[in-house]
């Protein structure tokens, strides 16, 4: 009887040394016993010493796990995605983004999870910041001026693994794990929606989740599957904090909305009310709430024309 099989997909761009840091949190994983696992990394227009420190990956596998990568020369995630599709020959396939780092029992606890829901098509499981430390303090705020969203994406839905819809919550592509039939079924991301190199757009993921449920897809939410998001002080600045704010937005209201009509009237209630809030603000932490609140805000409205826009474009 043939072991089943899973295939960790990474796509990279220019980050080397965090790829290194991935590959060898997923060799410090327990192996899952009975399970054949693989890496495949798509190096997406890499321009730094990716393929180099790739190659001698493979010259010298000694007991890590064995590896296949593939160039895409084409810049944007989404077209590094498609690229892999049709070389996955696995039954599970999880993704992991090159700037994560796995739990001890990531791998383990992915396969257990498939043997023990086979009812389930897809699973996500919970996304951590990786703190050093060095943060601002206010990145910990959990009280009325919290920040979000943070540069440092999270996904965590507490400890009971359930079936989820999209109705509590739609996970990104960062700690998604999936029956590979379903690659074929969904079909390709979208090349409009993906990040290019390390922008701050990209909604992708979200939504080719939102295609696999229409399609009747389960999702099931798994908390013992954690990675471990990098944390790069230089973006826990508030300029990149506003700019993530109005980008991520943007991307998300385009997706959610794709099939809604003119941008609702509330949107400008709540730009004026953030406006407001911010010039008044008597304090730092309301000041950076409001301003952060009024960039999200300025980015949904944006997220609405985008996808009017595309509503006419596919008509036209």
């Amino acid at each position: 009887m043939t072991a089943p099989s899973l295939c960790i997909l990474i796509c990279t761009h220019d980050r080397v040394e965090l790829l290194g840091k991935t590959l060898a949190s997923l060799n410090a994983a327990e192996a899952p016993a009975g399970w054949r696992v693989e890496i495949l990394v798509i190096a997406n227009a890499c321009s730094d010493a990716t393929h180099v420190f790739l190659d001698d990956y493979q010259r010298s596998p000694g007991s890590r796990l064995p590896l296949r990568w593939r160039a895409e020369s084409i810049p944007g995630k989404s077209n590094a995605l498609n690229h892999a599709i049709p070389l996955i020959d696995t039954d599970l396939v999880a993704f992991v983004d090159d700037d994560h780092r796995v739990d001890t029992a990531y791998l383990r606890a992915i396969c257990l999870a498939a043997d023990k829901a086979p009812e389930a098509d897809l699973f996500c499981g919970r996304i951590l910041p990786d703190w050093d430390g060095r943060e601002p303090a206010w990145v910990h705020e959990h009280g009325r001026y919290r920040i979000y969203p943070l540069p440092v994406p999270r996904f965590d839905l507490g400890g009971e693994a359930r079936e989820i819809d999209a109705a509590i919550a739609i996970p990104g592509g960062g700690n998604l794990f999936l029956r590979r039939a379903w690659l074929q079924r969904v079909g390709p991301f979208s090349v409009e929606l993906g990040p290019m190199g390390h922008n701050l757009g990209g909604a992708e993921d979200i939504e080719w989740v939102l295609r696999a449920l229409d399609l009747g897809a389960r999702l099931r939410y798994v908390p013992e599957v954690v990675q471990y998001h990098y944390v790069d002080n230089d973006r826990l600045k508030f300029r990149y904090v506003v700019a993530k704010a109005f980008v991520r937005s943007a991307s998300t209201v385009r997706v959610h909305s794709a099939h809604e009509g003119a941008i609702p009237l509330y949107m400008y209630r709540k730009l004026f009310g953030y406006f407001s809030s911010a010039v008044t603000a008597w304090s730092s932490a309301r000041r950076r709430f409001y301003l952060v609140r009024l960039a999200a805000t300025l980015g949904e409205i944006k997220g609405y024309r985008q996808a009017r826009s595309d509503r006419r474009n596919r008509s036209g």
